[in-house]
């Protein structure tokens, strides 16, 4: 639990950062965007997990 909340809080960092300097976010602007990127890690996940 601890990793994620750090994980978080680093990204919501990069995230003020982001917007303070004025530059575009590089990650998807949309929930399907992010969605895609769960996406592909569960996929991951799984293959990881079958090839044991």
């Amino acid at each position: 639990m601890k990793t994620i909340l750090l994980s978080l809080l680093s990204g919501a960092g990069c995230g003020i950062l982001f917007a303070f300097l004025r530059l575009p976010v590089p990650a998807p602007p949309t929930l399907a965007g992010i969605a895609g990127i769960v996406g592909i890690f569960l996929g991951y996940s799984i293959v990881v997990l079958v090839r044991r």
